[in-house]
């Protein structure tokens, strides 16, 4: 898995190139090596996004390259925007490697959909920010400011008592 994820680009090689020759490493090397932060690494840990790893005499965790490739796939789905829910949907779906990926599909799929509703409330935004800010030219006075009166209408009604009325 981890070897493809190189290949297609989705992660770098030299992230992961100074893990000792025995494959076993502590959280800081795994962190160096996924870009992800300790505090997380444990958090992840916590909420069971990450399996437990065994622990030396002195108890310290010991990673190995299972850890590494899990972490990688966690990160990325991070990276893309997907909830810790849809990630463990995605994990539990991701080890039944005999079913059809439909599961995995619409997961996608329904990310996607609230990906392009955000960026379509984020248009809208832009729009109206954009008219109020061609409203006012920004060489009056504050008193006179378009872009404040606009700001302290709430949908048509003034905005009383926060002392800009």
């Amino acid at each position: 898995m981890l070897a493809s994820l190189f290949e297609h680009g989705v992660y770098s090689a030299y992230r992961v190139k100074h893990l000792n020759s025995d494959e076993r490493f502590s959280i800081g090397e795994l962190s160096k090596a996924t870009g992800v932060k300790v505090v997380t690494i444990r958090y992840y840990e916590h909420v069971k996004l990450m399996p437990t790893p065994p622990r030396t005499e002195g108890n310290y965790r010991i990673y190995r390259r299972e850890h590494l490739n899990r972490l990688l796939f966690v990160r990325r789905c991070r990276d893309l925007g997907f909830t810790l829910d849809q990630l463990r949907d995605l994990l539990r779906l991701a080890v039944q490697s005999h079913r059809r990926c439909s599961g995995i599909d619409r997961i996608t799929e329904n990310h996607l959909k609230e990906i392009e509703a955000k960026i379509a409330d984020l248009r809208r935004l832009a729009a109206q920010l954009r008219r109020i800010k061609n409203g006012c030219p920004g060489r009056g006075r504050i008193a006179d400011c378009r872009i404040l009166a606009a700001l302290t209408r709430s949908q048509g009604k003034s905005l009383r008592g926060l002392g800009m009325d």
